[in-house]
């Protein structure tokens, strides 16, 4: 019965996660976004210290199971992991393997560190909610997204339009590759030897087992009903089964409960344990001197990076510019009838990242890469950084669209507090960057009537004044950056290609008008 019920609320844990980063309308976060909040990681990075208290009773009471019941990437693994076990011949295939504490605790530290330093591609890479959310924004959408435009194509066949067509595009080469490779490297460790990649490798389940080595209830074997058969420790995915030793080691344990209903002989029950000293002679037993050890250290190490991280960033940043001649010869501009080019990205000295984020440091110390602001954004703005510091996290570009000052969807979604919940009045206010003019670029810098972008700025901060250039008197636009905040309009609808002949810095550190 408790292995049914486990199965069925992961089964809802995992479709509901899967549908926040495959949904493109927009509505289903209003319902499903709790999902992750409860995440652990991005609990700990928004200080969500009610989240982080919860799943910390969770654990003290019932064992791990947050791993089975609602982290994704742990649910996949037994997806997999099962699909593995198919056949009479790999039914039962594991085995007692001691546990590699420091291995564990190494991916811990370094966990640690790269959230204190701010390091978020490391932090990013360890993430197991984030590592999820790459494999299904960057595999999955696609996919799904194409069978959505064949189901469009099919109904507007029959003059229906209960579907619509939206916009299939590779958003990040290097995310796209990271997650094919942690897809195929947890494929393969989950088919072959089950949570290998839980109890080695997640930091999350590493924190997770200090908690679990005490938890109130727990598998028990009971030495005098045990005829070891070892059917249990062969179905254990976690490994954490010796049976000859009648050991259990409750820190990897992730309370599956298939032990549960392989015993045929009723020596293995979920019971109340706490504060029994020795209830089945296993290792990691409440009792140990080395799980308390275990437990302090954990939590002094959790505790710590937490609160360095959450110390405010104070450095000023200095705003860049990039010349507008780069790469002069190359650069074509379309008008009248002749074929569109797509335009391409500027050279950027400063990232732009999303209002809410206060600043590029307190972005990348608190971002998961996790994806799920790039699926949600209606323009096409969001897309994962190249950059080695911060690959895989969101910044902004506006080959595709621009930021419009109603949406606030991705301050909506996020579980880290990477960007913090702003409303739309709010966001009117904040400066994300600055628009900057390039005279090479500009149609109306060669003599052409265009003032696409004094016409399209939503904050009013363009206007078309007449100028001096090469002899002549042109009207060109003129930026006010008291009032620009980047937004990207004018960048994206500049009619000049490749690359627009305004374009936007963006700041280190937002301001507020």
């Amino acid at each position: 019965m408790l292995r049914k019920i486990r199965i069925t609320l992961s089964t809802v844990m995992l479709l509901g996660a899967m549908v926040l980063f495959l949904d493109f309308t927009g509505t289903v976060h209003a319902y499903l976004g709790w999902i992750a909040k409860i995440q652990l990681l991005p609990a700990i990075l928004a200080l969500n210290f009610g989240v982080i208290a919860v799943l910390a009773v969770l654990t003290l009471v019932f064992g791990r199971i947050y791993c089975s019941v609602i982290c994704p990437l742990g649910i996949l693994q037994d997806i997999i992991g099962w699909l593995g076990r198919r056949g009479k011949k790999n039914r039962l295939k594991y085995g007692w393997s001691p546990e590699k504490k420091w291995l564990r605790y190494t991916m811990l530290g370094v966990m640690a560190v790269a959230v204190i330093a701010g390091i978020g591609s490391v932090a990013a890479l360890l993430a197991p909610y984030s590592a999820y959310g790459r494999i299904v924004q960057s595999l999955f959408a696609p996919v799904y997204g194409w069978g959505n435009n064949a189901l469009a194509y099919l109904a507007e066949r029959k003059e229906s339009y209960a579907f619509y067509r939206t916009d299939v595009w590779l958003k990040g080469l290097s995310t796209l590759i990271v997650a094919a490779a942690t897809l195929i490297v947890l494929a393969i460790l989950a088919w072959r030897n089950g949570r290998t990649y839980c109890n080695t490798i997640c930091p999350v389940g590493t924190v997770l087992s200090f908690f679990s080595r005490f938890a109130m209830f727990r598998p028990v074997i009971d030495r005098e009903k045990c005829k070891n058969c070892k059917l249990c420790e062969h179905r254990c995915k976690a490994v954490c089964i010796n049976i000859a030793e009648h050991k259990i080691d409750y820190s990897r344990c992730v309370d599956c409960f298939d032990c549960l209903e392989e015993c045929k002989f009723g020596a293995l029950k979920y019971r109340f344990a706490w504060g029994k000293k020795n209830p089945d002679a296993g290792a990691g037993n409440a009792g140990s001197d080395a799980g308390r050890r275990a437990f302090l250290v954990g939590t002094a190490l959790a505790v710590g990076s937490v609160t360095l991280k959450a110390q405010k960033d104070k450095a000023a940043g200095a705003l860049a510019v990039i010349d507008g001649d780069e790469d002069a010869d190359d650069k074509k501009v379309d008008g009248g009838l002749a074929p569109i080019k797509e335009k391409k990205r500027p050279a950027r000295k400063t990232p732009i990242v999303p209002p809410g984020a206060k600043s590029l440091k307190n972005f990348s110390r608190h971002c998961t890469a996790c994806q799920l602001c790039v699926s949600v954004c209606p323009n096409g703005v969001l897309r994962p950084s190249t950059g080695l510091m911060t690959l895989m996290q969101p910044e902004s570009s506006y080959e595709r669209g621009y930021c419009r000052p109603e949406c606030t969807k991705c301050s909506e979604v996020c579980p880290s507090g990477a960007i913090r919940k702003i409303t739309r009045e709010e966001k009117t206010a904040i400066q994300i960057g600055h628009a900057v003019w390039v005279k090479e670029n500009c149609l109306a810098a060669r003599g052409r009537r265009c003032d696409n972008c004094a016409h399209h700025c939503p904050a009013g901060a363009i206007t078309m004044t007449e100028m001096e250039l090469d002899g002549k008197t042109r009207k060109v636009p003129v930026v006010d950056e008291t009032r620009c905040i980047g937004c990207g309009a004018c960048e994206n609808l500049c009619p000049a290609r490749p690359y627009s002949g305004i374009y936007v810095e963006g700041y280190t550190i937002h301001n507020e008008i």
